[in-house]
């Protein structure tokens, strides 16, 4: 009996420590799995860092604490997850664009972090979109432009999946408040191909873009290969034509708003806004051109000096290039009251929402110091047409350079009719209303279309310099005077 004891006694005291070294080494690799298997969530700054006014910042200049992120499961419950490891950087979107969002507890946009480490982006639509403010901590409600259709009511939802998306702790200083912040990757558009404004915005208009630069392309070229058209006046619709067709291949770039980034909007924002300003100062010269040469005393003088054409040249380069360097400049140092990112709508869904995508383009002061020269451009050509208009009715003799001037002087008036009517058509579709938007994507096709046909086709010596060059295989006559001697010397027509 004392043996059995004995023996149950050494047994008990083997097999319960090693139950018990079981029991706590099970449950150390549970641990151990789960630690592995923690939730990755993407932050957007460093570890010791937040984000300060939407820019990285250390957490020690600020006093503030590190981002403890908190979870939700699917059905919008709070939940506890005890591991997780963030992953720093910002999200790869490949050629998609990203979107900054906001979340200070009442705006329209709430952030969602899901226990998988998803993230999702809720969009709440019962709150008023009328007053949108730049600073995005003072805005207690929407965050970005009007994004709802009227008769939706329901919140919409996007889910960013890994690597899609980075998430931070975000400090205003200006009104001392703390939220959440998200830079997301743009969801791919759907097509909805049934849509007026797809079918407007998305097809015909980088296809009227297209057709435009082929116009203003054949101007320039028929204008620059015909030895009698390469005169003054020549010279100058040519280049007309060249900055038009860099407009229209910078504007169809801004097209497509969710295959590129920020910065490239800048630099065709740069693009668009300098060709359109030399084409109206070229146009501007093409009138102060006529004007003096109506003014001058003796009008018999040779108008083909290529340095003449030089001198313009120099002067309408300078003054884009000043302009420019001013708008630039005005941009990135004065223009601090807005922000840098102007809306830009693409569709998300084909039956949901209408988002705003926000791009870095250049601000407000700086457009206006941009077209305020154009507008300057076209009160002057008001000048330049009144008074050569008088100075025509006054002369009673015409010679071979006072019909030559006033052939020019009426292209003139066409040229600037068409681009000022373009012009204003561009500055109504900023409106954002759809039907100036559509009115505008037309204009632009007929602009180019309207100057092919009064530089071109309504040119009747034009037409017969090229009836005679290309259908006849005729060498191009040269006189000294241009095409105007021959159609003197009874050139037909």
């Amino acid at each position: 009996m004392y043996t059995e004891l004995v023996f149950l006694t050494i047994v008990c005291l083997i097999h319960v420590p090693m139950f018990v070294i079981a029991s706590v080494g099970e449950t150390d690799l549970n641990e151990l799995s789960e630690q592995q298997n923690s939730v990755v969530i993407n932050k957007c700054c460093e570890s010791n860092e937040i984000m300060v006014d939407s820019v990285c910042r250390l957490i020690d200049k600020y006093n503030q604490s590190e981002w403890i992120p908190q979870f939700k499961t699917e059905d919008g419950k709070d939940k506890m997850v005890k591991y997780y490891k963030f992953v720093n950087g910002v999200p790869d979107c490949a050629t998609t664009q990203q979107r900054p969002i906001f979340y200070f507890g009442k705006s329209e946009d709430e952030l969602n972090l899901l226990v998988d480490g998803r993230l999702r982006h809720i969009i709440h639509h019962e709150h008023s979109t009328d007053s949108i403010k730049d600073d995005p901590s003072t805005n207690t409600y929407t965050l970005h432009g009007p994004i709802i259709i009227p008769e939706i009511k329901e919140p919409s939802s996007y889910i960013h999946e890994q690597k899609k998306y980075c998430m931070d702790k975000i400090f205003m200083t200006s009104t001392n408040l703390t939220g959440e912040y998200a830079l997301v990757c743009v969801p791919e558009v759907k097509i909805n191909w049934k849509d007026t404004s797809f079918l407007m915005q998305k097809i015909l208009n980088p296809l009227f873009h297209a057709i435009a630069m082929v116009f203003f392309l054949l101007t320039a070229i028929i204008y620059f290969v015909l030895p009698t058209l390469r005169d003054l006046a020549g010279n100058i619709i040519t280049s007309i034509n060249v900055c038009l067709i860099v407009s229209q291949a910078a504007d169809l770039v801004r097209i497509f708003t969710e295959y590129s980034n920020h910065i490239s909007f800048m630099i065709t924002d740069i693009v668009l806004y300098i060709s359109l300003l030399g084409a109206f100062f070229w146009l501007n010269s093409f009138g102060f051109y006529i004007w003096k040469t109506f003014k001058s005393r003796n009008v018999f003088l040779r108008v083909t000096d290529v340095r003449k054409y030089c001198y313009y040249s120099s002067v309408v380069w300078s003054s884009v290039i000043i302009m420019a360097a001013m708008a630039i400049s005005a941009h990135f140092l004065l223009d601090t009251g807005t922000s840098p990112y102007r809306k830009m709508r693409t569709q998300f869904s084909s039956s949901i929402l209408v988002d705003d995508i926000e791009q870095e383009t250049i601000g407000w002061l700086g457009i206006a110091i941009f077209f305020t020269p154009v507008a300057f451009t076209i009160l002057f050509n008001i000048f330049f047409y009144i008074t050569t208009l008088k100075v025509i009715k006054r002369i009673n003799i015409y010679g071979r350079i006072h019909y030559k001037l006033k052939g020019c002087f009426n292209l003139f008036v066409q040229l600037f009719l068409i681009m000022t009517t373009s012009w204003l058509f561009l500055l109504l579709s900023w409106l954002n209303f759809d039907g100036l938007i559509y009115a505008h994507i037309v204009v632009n096709l007929l602009q180019a279309f309207l100057v092919f046909y009064v530089c071109v086709i309504r040119q009747s010596h034009v037409t017969f310099l090229l009836r005679k060059s290309c259908f006849y295989s005729e060498p191009v006559p040269t006189g000294e005077w241009g095409d105007e001697m021959t159609h003197m010397n009874g050139g037909n027509y």
